[in-house]
Formats: C-alpha cells, structure tokens, sequence
C-alpha cells in the first residue's frame, strides 16, 4: 500500500497532480480543492489510497489522513466505489461529513451527485456508528444498543430499499431474537439484508 507520495508537482489537471517520486512520475487523483492547495514545481506531501483493478491501479490523494480515512470508509458503505466517495469530498468537507452521517442529516448528504435519498439513508445507516472512530472526533457511541432505535431505523431503511413493512419487521425481528440484541444499527441492516436477499 502507498500511503504517501512526497515530492516535486510536475502538473496538475482538472482532476489529478503529477507528483515525482524518486524519478517516476505519479499520477494522483485529487478533489479540486487539494489541487488547488498544489503549485507547479513545489513539494508536496499528500496522503494517498491505492485502488487495485484487474485492469487498473489508482492513486488517489488527500491533504490530511483524516480525509484519506474518510475515503476509505466511504467505501465499505453498500454502492459506493472510489469516483463516488471522491465526490463526496469534493462536496463535503470531513467535518461536514461526519456531522451529516452523526446527525442523520439527509439534506446535506444529497448535495453529492450520485448520492439520493436512499443512497444517503443507506450511508448514514451503514456509517454513523463508525464515522467516530475513523475521523477521530467526539462522537461518541452510546454503551449500550437501543433495541428500538434500532428496530426503528432498520425497518425504515428496508422499507425504503422496497421491501414491505412486514418483510422489514419481520427480518429484523428475526436478527434481535438471533442474538443480535447487542448490534449497533448497520450491523443489523446487513444482517437483515442477507436473510431477506436482494431486491
């Protein structure tokens, strides 16, 4: 994994930097405002997620760990690739993106082209239990699992993947009696989701 490249910017496009590297010039991937933040013939130092294809390798890069930690995360979420979780912080700033998956803030999540209603409920399901940890903030989990929160959001979200009321109450009620009573939200979603298989 190449978590840093440092060194001389040879160019920089609309949507990547060439960066020399010990000779070998990188091509990295960026949000217009990392690239803005570059300038031509001056070191830099960005902080970079390699992506491997069959056909391809990617270098993606950010202006802090905390954004390059966010990308990844970004990724673990149900739908969402690289081009997708980049835009996301192109729109969003990680401050304004931890906030809006903690808050369960859907208006801000689908100022990001690609992301819609269910898309950004999707996200803050799968995410806000995790976002805390990643991004190193104050947002805490709570200690104990609210089985009814829970139970609650759950249902909302198979709900709105179009599944009926009854299938989404019945799989989750299926999950807690399974011993998944001490599950936080997006574990539940992804259990529930696998007894009920794809839409």
């Amino acid at each position: 994994m190449i978590s840093t490249v440092r060194g001389p910017v040879l160019s920089i496009g609309l949507d990547h930097a060439v960066v020399e590297v010990g000779g070998v010039g990188m091509a990295v991937h960026a949000t217009p405002a990392t690239l803005a933040g570059l300038r031509r013939g001056e070191e830099t130092r960005l902080w970079t997620s390699l992506i491997v294809r069959e056909d391809s390798l990617t270098l993606y890069g950010f202006a802090d760990a905390e954004a390059r930690d966010l990308f990844g995360l970004l990724q673990t979420a149900s739908g969402v690739g690289p081009r997708l979780a980049l835009a996301t912080l192109a729109v969003l700033s990680p401050d304004q993106l931890c906030t809006a998956l903690a808050d369960g803030n859907l208006t801000v999540l689908t100022q990001v082209p690609g992301i819609g209603k269910k898309s950004a409920e999707r996200l803050i399901l799968e995410l806000r239990d995790k976002v805390g940890v990643v991004a190193g903030t104050t947002i805490e989990p709570t200690a104990t699992v609210d089985r009814g929160r829970v139970r609650s959001e759950v249902s909302e979200a198979l709900v709105g993947l179009g599944f009926s009321a009854k299938q989404a109450d019945q799989s989750v009620e299926a999950v807690l009696a399974n011993g998944g009573g001490d599950l936080d939200t997006s574990a539940v979603l992804r259990k529930a989701l696998a007894i009920l298989g794809p839409k």
